[in-house]
């Protein structure tokens, strides 16, 4: 793994890490977070900065009242913000809406008052299953406003995922669209909701966005078209935000586990919000003429932090993109950036490797000055692809922050940051924790391991961006977090500290090889593999053996240009070989077009295992494309009829 740092002329800010803004935070959390909190707007500021008299369910800024939606919109309003673009959102086919802060803050509270109207009222779950149209958020922050709860379920699950969700929230409203668009495909998530719908006995209204104009089943008394809603509110309509404890829940967000049912993690009110807007001030040092891009999909933790709440209370312009990034050409994101000035770009490395394939060419078509910081997200970014994205798309100007953060921690936990300073940054590691968190690399048995050595990774500390518990189940929160560590919270991340103190991320725990009692992290192996010129993307999984009790499999794709020979598979495993040792030899590498992959742009590697295993595949509603699942198993029988 690279230890190579940037030359000084290349950082933002070229000065020393300042220790003592982090360590000011760790010896005085409460000091710190009383006065951190007051950036925000509150109705009634708290009692107590954080209760800890019930471990792990920590309760931070107790007896405040705050509302999400006034801190995001009517702050803004009395300003000159007022008419300052809040999103500028493209849709996949090409269309546009520009939106200011004052025309948000008008449709949130008509929304506000339609859900009003149905009876929605403060505690009330309602779930959303919305496309990336600027509708989603209008919904988020109108259920904010009147304290209901909101359950945002990605567009990409199915009616069965969908209806899951729904009965674990006990939802009463669903609010849906006619359609959506990928990759120029309609995809009919009326329809898909209406499956679900014969599932949920709690809802009792379900609204329809009309996105594609699809012809759709509308229920009579339960269905309503929004727009038709609408009409029905006066445009100056206002309703008062209503002033919610710290701890009232703002969310329910569910994690699609690898196993068993999905966990709905529940964020507050007062520390999430606390939490978000100082993540994003810490890492990214956002200014007043950015134009903010955060590439994600609101139906994911990243969505809701970073392009819904933390992005509004700063009064950011933020961008919107409904569509596939390569749709319908795989210079769609790098034309964006050039058509509005986007100054600050935060993706995945999935999507940085996936481009990488594509080659350089489609990026230099493109002036992509505008350009002052790039962010990555997601899993971990192996140096290669940090390298490329530093190089052809910052044009070795702009410092990659690269963040660790989960759905539970609810913002950035570890990551470099412009806006206190700027260590020197190192390709593929997320530098260190933010004022805030005490995060600590420990062996099986909870004690700091040595620098260099590979360990599971904890925080040692309560932070205010902390999941309050999982929904309705408090018993799995403590198992799942605080059980395998009594006192900590398990992450569930395998990572490293260097030397220097800099946390290396190494995929998920329950990803890690045991090859012959030799612990291996797929994101090392991946690392190796696409560090070698021919290829773009690799996955790895695990693969049980007889005698080693598990071995590295790899799936590979090449670069364009590069043929699936035989003879590139022999080098391939002696690079990975030399480059790590001889443990880490693949037993078999199979060349594939595509990978597995979530729509928020994860590798599935559980199919990967699934596959190499002979096991079933599980729930695959989530894939990009369910081709690729299909194409890896025929790469792996057809190598296997080859090796008999």
């Amino acid at each position: 793994m690279s230890k190579e740092t940037l030359p000084v002329e290349s950082r933002i800010i070229p000065v020393k890490r300042l220790e003592e803004y982090w360590e000011r935070s760790i010896e005085d959390p409460e000091g710190f977070w009383s006065e951190h909190a007051r950036a925000l707007q509150w109705f009634k500021t708290w009692d107590k900065v954080l209760d800890a008299s019930n471990p792990p369910f920590y309760k931070w800024f107790v007896g405040g009242k705050i509302n999400a939606s006034y801190n995001a919109l009517d702050v803004h309003i009395k300003t000159w913000r007022k008419n300052k673009v809040a999103y500028i959102w493209e849709g996949e086919p090409g269309d546009t809406r520009v939106i200011t802060y004052y025309q948000l803050y008008k449709e949130v509270n008509r929304i506000a008052k339609i859900l009003k109207n149905m009876g929605v009222k403060k505690g009330d779950r309602v779930t959303l299953y919305l496309p990336m149209i600027p509708e989603l958020p209008m919904v988020m922050l109108a259920c904010a406003r009147i304290g209901a709860i909101h359950s945002v379920v990605f567009s990409g699950f199915s009616g069965e995922s969908l209806a899951s969700r729904i009965n674990d929230s006990n939802s009463k409203i669903l609010i849906t669209a006619d359609g959506a668009y990928r990759r120029g495909k309609i995809i009919p998530l009326k329809e898909w909701a209406d499956k679900a719908l014969k599932l949920t006995p709690s809802i009792e209204s379900v609204i329809v966005v009309r996105r594609t104009g699809s012809k759709v089943n509308m229920v009579e008394n339960r269905d309503y078209w929004l727009h038709e809603l609408l009409a029905g509110i006066e445009p100056d309509t206002y309703v008062e935000p209503e002033p919610v404890e710290s701890t009232h829940p703002l969310y329910i967000l569910y994690t699609s586990g690898t196993t068993g049912k999905p966990k709905g993690v529940e964020h507050s009110t007062g520390g999430y919000l606390a939490w978000v807007y100082w993540t994003l001030k810490w890492a990214f040092d956002p200014r007043e003429e950015d134009v903010w891009w955060c590439a994600a999909d609101i139906g994911w933790v990243t969505g809701h932090s970073y392009i819904v709440y933390s992005p509004l209370m700063h009064g950011l312009t933020s961008i919107m993109y409904e569509g596939a990034p390569d749709y319908p050409h795989p210079d769609r994101w790098w034309s964006i950036i050039e058509k509005y000035g986007v100054t600050i770009i935060y993706t995945a490395p999935t999507a940085i490797r996936a481009f990488m394939r594509y080659g350089e060419e489609w990026v230099k078509k493109h002036d992509l000055s505008s350009l002052r910081i790039l962010g990555s997200v997601g899993e971990p970014i192996n140096p290669e692809a940090w390298n490329w994205y530093y190089k052809n798309v910052g044009g070795e100007r702009c410092p990659i922050i690269d963040t660790w953060w989960q759905t539970e921690t609810g913002g950035f936990m570890i990551s470099p940051s412009a806006g206190v300073e700027l260590a020197p940054l190192k390709p593929g590691s997320a530098t260190f924790p933010l004022p805030g968190i005490d995060a600590e690399v420990v062996n099986d048995n909870g004690k700091r391991v040595e620098p260099g050595e590979r360990g599971y990774l904890i925080i040692k500390k309560p932070w205010p961006g902390m999941l309050q518990t999982l929904w309705k189940d408090p018993e799995r929160y403590v198992e799942v977090y605080y059980k395998k560590f009594p006192g900590f919270y398990y992450t569930g991340d395998y990572a490293m500290r260097d030397s220097d103190g800099y946390f290396w991320l190494l995929g998920r725990a329950d990803e890690v090889l045991k090859v012959a009692a030799h612990r291996i992290g797929t994101t090392e192996l991946e690392s190796v593999l696409v560090s070698y010129p021919a290829v773009a993307e690799a996955a790895v999984a695990g693969k049980a053996d007889p005698v080693k009790g598990e071995v590295p499999v790899a799936f590979v794709v090449l670069r364009e240009g590069y043929s699936p020979l035989n003879s590139l598979r022999e080098e391939l495993v002696k690079y990975v070989r030399n480059q790590i040792g001889p443990i880490a030899t693949p037993a078999n590498i199979f060349f594939v077009d595509k990978l597995p992959k979530t729509r928020s742009g994860k590798i599935m590697r559980r199919l990967l295992k699934s596959v190499v295993s002979d096991q079933p595949l599980g729930d695959i509603t989530t894939l990009e494309d369910e081709a690729s699942v299909e194409e890896i198993k025929k790469a792996y029988d057809e190598l296997k009829k080859e090796l008999e």
